[in-house]
């Protein structure tokens, strides 16, 4: 039943203000709610969740401890997808510690999946988190961020305002779209890309930076990325590069590989191929 005064409001452990409609009984303890917010009968609440007000979250959806969702942010809606009743769509699943700004969407997934966000993320106001997306942890969507259905996005990769991502596309962990970019395939992981359709720049070094990888690592990765771009075939500069020891040692080099050899809808180009063949921009 929906919460109606203070009495409710106690027995929940506190924070949900009267004026809110809160259908479901799996609240955590500390968990705040504002006015005029709707939880429906099936959502999640973990600990010391906060809600603001005039937000919705429907749905089949769990939200982890620690989360925000802010003010007429909508969450676990049905997915936008012609001739799925909304009883039949599937679940979303947030993890801990995550932002979600004013008048964000997070739909839930398609019949019989899911949509998943990790930990630690924020997504901007106005961003837009479409069915079946799944998103790692650490990231950051600024606003008016577009994900299609089905997107993938790595660890701690950053989405500059009003970034928009094909669906089925991937973007891999520690990459860099910049802003107004519209990437229709895979954003290759660690590198920045930009533009209509998205290009590959080089290196995302300022992130690289941030997240402690030393100078060596750094020359390594950019020496794949020439080796992955200068090849005629992406199969044979992915041989080349792992044929490489004095960089196929590093992980992070392994994890760039591997994300190639699992595309399926390509890596975006290079802004020019010259400059791939010539190191793909400072690792420095």
């Amino acid at each position: 039943m929906p919460s109606s005064g203070a009495g409710s409001a106690a027995q929940r452990g506190g924070g949900i203000d009267a004026r809110a409609a809160v259908a479901s009984d799996r609240i955590g303890e500390g968990v705040s709610v504002g006015p005029f917010a709707v939880i429906g009968p099936h959502v999640e609440l973990e600990r010391d969740c906060r809600v603001a007000a005039h937000a919705v979250i429907e749905g089949r959806t769990r939200v982890g401890a620690r989360t925000t969702i802010g003010p007429h942010a909508v969450v676990g809606a049905p997915p936008q997808v012609r001739g799925l009743r909304a009883e039949d769509a599937g679940e979303l699943v947030i993890g801990a510690d995550n932002q979600l700004r004013e008048l964000t969407t997070v739909h839930a997934g398609s019949a019989g999946s899911r949509t998943e966000l990790g930990d630690a993320n924020m997504l901007m106001a106005y961003a837009h988190v479409a069915h079946d997306c799944i998103i790692g942890n650490g990231v950051e969507l600024a606003n008016c961020v577009q994900l299609a259905g089905h997107v993938r996005i790595g660890d701690h990769a950053v989405l500059g305002g009003l970034a928009a991502v094909h669906q089925f596309t991937r973007v891999g962990e520690h990459a860099f779209v910049a802003g107004a970019a519209m990437a229709a395939q895979d954003v290759p992981p660690f590198c920045q890309v930009a533009g209509d359709r998205a290009r590959l720049y080089g290196l995302n070094v300022v992130g690289l930076r941030r997240h402690g990888f030393s100078a060596d690592e750094r020359r390594a990765l950019s020496q794949a990325l020439r080796l992955l771009y200068g090849a005629d075939l992406l199969s044979r500069g992915i041989e080349a590069a792992a044929a490489d020891a004095s960089i196929s040692q590093y992980a992070s080099v392994q994890r760039l590989l591997d994300f190639a050899r699992s595309s399926k809808r390509g890596l975006c180009r290079a802004v020019i191929a010259k400059a791939a063949r010539r190191g793909a921009g400072s690792a420095t």
